[in-house]
């Protein structure tokens, strides 16, 4: 199993070259060069198997020898030995034919523990097979960087840092990237969006010499091993509604294209997904692409369901990938254009994506709606996210396929959004329960590449 760019000018890696490197050399993100396929029989074969069952059977094929299976196994275990809930990722029926899919029973409360917790163990493994250090460097829009921190902290070999947009994530996700006491570990502020703090790890990547002085590694959903961690929960979930007898579909509240993704490749090897349903917040760039065919950013507002708050979709670039037949010249071009302020797809090109995803978009007051109709009518709270998640997949399920909608964290990680709708304050579980009273520890800077790189070089252990 080889890896390739999507931009089609950078080394083709193995899994673990492809998951220690993250961004590949030309700016592209890597991808298998073809997508194993499951039959029905071995589809069938999942149901009723423990989800690290599911995750070996669904992952072994992409792995192209850099573990044994012994080796992949442990580190299965190990990965998911600190989820809440024995199913990892149970489904919950709220109404008649839509079920939600709990993904926040992991360490740090978010969709984000499936994968990262994975790699974190997948990395470690092969650090200690080749003695190696490395630097990961991530952006977060809340999520993504206290999972990394859970992941990662106390390593020997791994310092981590994480960037994040100053005063725009919730005080809980702030506080679990603030607290952690490992010295491997780091917080850092930015002044400016998600997208900015993300812009400014492409950078990093891109600085050749910066990138080998460090030993950078990634481990936003650029790095391929993320996305394919998350593919594992749509063979768990549509197993247990019947697949691959049934059909099933799967709407999903997504910012960075990343989640949803990993539904389009569980799709192309060969589960019965019926539709995939992208749900945005009202930074809609993705729905507003998906029917117009205009992929044009326009800034960021602030929501209050801020992991979703994103203009530049790091993900829809693999998406843009398969759209436009493998073709990384072509990609490589839409990337410059974006940078030079926006692009437009072709006719060709937005049927193929129309082909592959739905689209929809919920408000600030539907989604505080979403959350008082949801308490009321199922006795559920929802976070925000989910809650985008669960009004746009009403509007787009149909009768006779059950409609599955992620539920990406806990409503605890946004109190205030959450009380605000439903009258109730969501309490943190026991291992957090003292996250207000622990002390914080994190760096402001401003957007700026070297003050960035400089902070880096400083305080990584050498």
């Amino acid at each position: 199993m080889k890896y390739v760019s999507t931009r089609g000018r950078a080394p083709v890696l193995s899994f673990e070259e492809a998951m220690m490197t993250g961004l590949a050399r030309d700016g592209g993100l890597y991808l298998p060069e073809s997508i194993p396929v499951m039959t029905t029989a071995q589809i069938a074969a999942l149901e009723g198997l423990p989800y690290e069952e599911v995750a070996f059977q669904v992952m072994w094929p992409f792995l192209g020898g850099a573990f044994t299976a012994e080796e992949f196994r442990e580190i299965l275990a190990r990965s998911y030995a600190g989820f809440a809930h024995a199913a990892k990722a149970p489904l919950k029926q709220l109404a008649p034919g839509h079920f939600l899919l709990e993904l926040f029973h992991g360490p740090t409360l978010a969709f984000k523990d499936f994968a990262m917790q994975l790699i974190g163990q997948m990395m470690q493994a092969s650090l200690t097979k080749s003695g190696k250090r490395i630097t990961i460097v991530g952006a977060t829009s809340g999520d993504t960087g206290s999972a990394a921190m859970e992941a990662f902290r106390g390593l020997e070999n791994v310092d981590v840092f994480i960037l994040y947009p100053h005063g725009r994530v919730s005080d809980v996700q702030r506080r679990q990237m603030t607290t952690p006491s490992k010295a491997n570990v780091h917080a850092v502020a930015i002044d400016g969006t998600f997208d900015d703090a993300q812009a400014r790890v492409k950078d990093m990547f891109n600085d050749f010499a910066f990138r080998d002085e460090v030993g950078l590694a990634g481990v936003n959903s650029i790095n391929w091993a993320r996305v394919l961690a998350q593919v594992v929960y749509y063979f768990s979930a549509a197993v247990s509604l019947g697949a691959p007898g049934r059909k099933v579909s799967f709407t999903v509240p997504t910012g960075n294209f990343g989640d949803v993704f990993a539904g389009y490749i569980a799709k192309q090897m060969g589960l019965p997904i019926e539709r995939l349903v992208v749900a945005t917040n009202q930074n809609d760039i993705l729905h507003r692409c998906l029917s117009t065919g205009a992929y044009i950013p326009d800034g960021v507002q602030p929501s209050i369901s801020p992991s979703m708050d994103i203009q530049v979709s790091s993900n829809f670039e693999r998406a843009l990938y398969f759209a436009y037949g493998k073709d990384g010249a072509a990609v490589a071009g839409l990337m410059e254009e974006l940078k030079a302020g926006g692009f437009t797809l072709s006719q060709g090109v937005k049927a193929a994506l129309a082909g592959a995803f739905d689209s929809g978009r919920c408000s600030e007051a539907e989604t505080s709606a979403t959350i008082t109709a949801t308490l009321k009518n199922a006795a559920e709270l929802l976070c925000p996210h989910t809650a985008v998640g669960v009004k746009v997949a009403e509007e787009q399920r149909v009768q006779g396929v059950p409609m599955i909608t992620l539920a990406t964290a806990h409503p605890a990680k946004f109190p205030d959004a959450v009380e605000a709708a439903s009258g109730i304050r969501p309490g943190l579980p026991p291992h957090m329960a003292d996250l207000f009273e622990r002390p914080e520890r994190v760096t402001r800077l401003s957007n700026d590449l070297s003050a960035l790189e400089a902070h880096v070089r400083e305080h990584r252990r050498k």
